[in-house]
């Protein structure tokens, strides 16, 4: 078995068993109830390739990385002979950011689907080669432990025949605890175009301290919007 199919099959296989503490919620649900939020509005719109962040992007209530500390760097071939990044192992306790080598961390740039400044993770092609831009990994650390989190996600690749009605993108959430215990493992295959995603703790309390997020999508990824918080006091 290739190695990124024994890591797709991995996280499919892992989801319903890893997923004890998180479960998904409706995006549109969610989203407007939690107060903190990463755009990535707060730098200038530049066409791809945008800003190579080398060191990462530090935002009110979080920070973003390329994994955690701890994780040793894998890389995973997708289709179409894609390179992916494929963090692999437990992260360190207290759970901190690896920002990546320089070129290969995370970039921002103005993203034409959502209209506004998107986050591209850079794979092992690194920037600012087109086929570099969205293969990588995404690691969010938030300062206070959060009880959920939601995002969109922008998936889009056009075969040789000029469509992408087949296309399918395999993207893995990860979830982790302030001492790098793995909360969950959800693997999702969202199909071209904007999607939304909403995660949060089964008992609503705050555990979750960082996400990673990792695909094999043959186009790559790009994430905006990211909300994150505890919902609000009702009665």
């Amino acid at each position: 078995m290739r190695a990124g199919a024994a890591w797709l099959l991995a996280a499919l296989v892992a989801g319903p068993a890893a997923g004890q503490g998180i479960e998904a919620a409706p995006h549109d649900a969610l989203a407007p109830l939690l107060d903190g939020r990463i755009d990535f509005e707060e730098l200038p719109a530049l066409p791809e390739p945008g800003h190579n962040l080398n060191h990462g992007l530090a935002v009110i209530g979080a920070r973003l990385g390329e994994r955690f500390a701890g994780q040793r760097l894998a890389e995973a071939p997708g289709p179409e002979d894609g390179r992916h990044d494929a963090p692999e192992g437990r992260p360190d306790a207290p759970l901190a950011l690896e920002t990546g080598a320089p070129g290969r961390g995370l970039s921002v740039s103005f993203h034409r689907a959502f209209g506004s400044n998107a986050l591209y993770p850079l794979g092992p092609v690194g920037w600012p080669a087109e086929d570099g831009r969205g293969e990588g990994s995404a690691a969010v650390l938030f300062t206070r432990d959060a009880c959920a989190v939601t995002l969109r996600l922008h998936t889009e690749y056009v075969d040789a025949l000029g469509t992408n009605t087949a296309h399918r993108g395999d993207v893995s959430f990860a979830f982790y605890g302030r001492d790098g215990r793995l909360m969950a493992r959800l693997a999702r295959r969202p199909g071209g175009g904007i999607s939304g995603f909403g995660f949060r703790t089964e008992t609503g309390a705050p555990a979750i301290a960082g996400l990673l997020v990792t695909n094999l999508d043959p186009g790559g990824i790009a994430l905006d919007d990211i909300r994150f918080g505890c919902l609000p006091l009702t009665g």
